[in-house]
């Protein structure tokens, strides 16, 4: 069984399991199968999946991490700092492996700043800073430490911070796609059953120095 179009991958990540419980703190929002399928079926079409070793930073429940295996990938890392999120992104793969073929994951429990692997690309949706501004300054840091190609959403306000620490890293920003990401109510603030956050997906890739 394979995977033909981006619309077969976006109902395969819609299966998934998602957080049991979200954290506030910790920002937790699982990027929609839609939104997840759009940026893995962008990246296999430019060569960038299969055969590829990659870090889903801030994994959450691994949506991104198994389209990218279920795209060719051939390693991928799934790190998150939630220790409660492990059992779900490991059940997750367990079941994806039951159906399809697929390369090999390793999971890892901390923060991402202690993460010391290889890799060729990097896939985030770090927090988008509501509750810590700039929360995701230490994911872009440790992005561009490890890999040459980063890709990194974040909310489409922080556009300048995140020009701006490129500029400092010497990356430079080659594609820019924008969504409405919806964000279910899931604490007692929430007044809106779904709240639509503008977001930007940014590709970032390391300058030829």
């Amino acid at each position: 069984m394979s995977i033909r179009s981006k619309r077969d991958l976006e109902v395969e990540l819609s299966r998934l399991k998602g957080f049991d419980e979200s954290s506030f703190e910790l920002e937790q929002y699982p990027t929609p199968s839609h939104i997840a399928a759009d940026w893995i079926w962008s990246m296999a079409l430019k060569g960038e999946v299969a055969g590829k070793i990659i870090l889903d930073a801030g994994s959450g429940p691994g949506i991104l991490g198994i389209g990218l295996l279920l795209m060719g990938a051939r390693k991928v890392y799934f790190l998150d700092s939630d220790p409660k999120i492990m059992p779900v992104y490991i059940k997750n793969y367990n079941e994806i492996k039951e159906v399809y073929e697929v390369g090999e994951a390793e999971f890892v429990t901390g923060d991402i700043s202690l993460f010391d692997g290889e890799v060729d690309i990097v896939v985030q949706n770090p927090p988008f800073g509501t509750k810590v501004e700039h929360a995701d300054k230490k994911f872009l840091e440790k992005a561009f430490s490890v890999a040459s190609i980063v890709y990194s959403m974040h909310k489409w306000s922080t556009k300048t911070f995140v020009e701006a620490i490129c500029k400092d890293f010497h990356y430079r920003i080659t594609d820019v796609f924008r969504y409405e990401f919806p964000i279910r109510a899931k604490f007692k603030f929430h007044t809106k059953p779904v709240k639509m956050i503008d977001v930007g997906l940014w590709r970032l890739e390391k300058e030829k120095m």
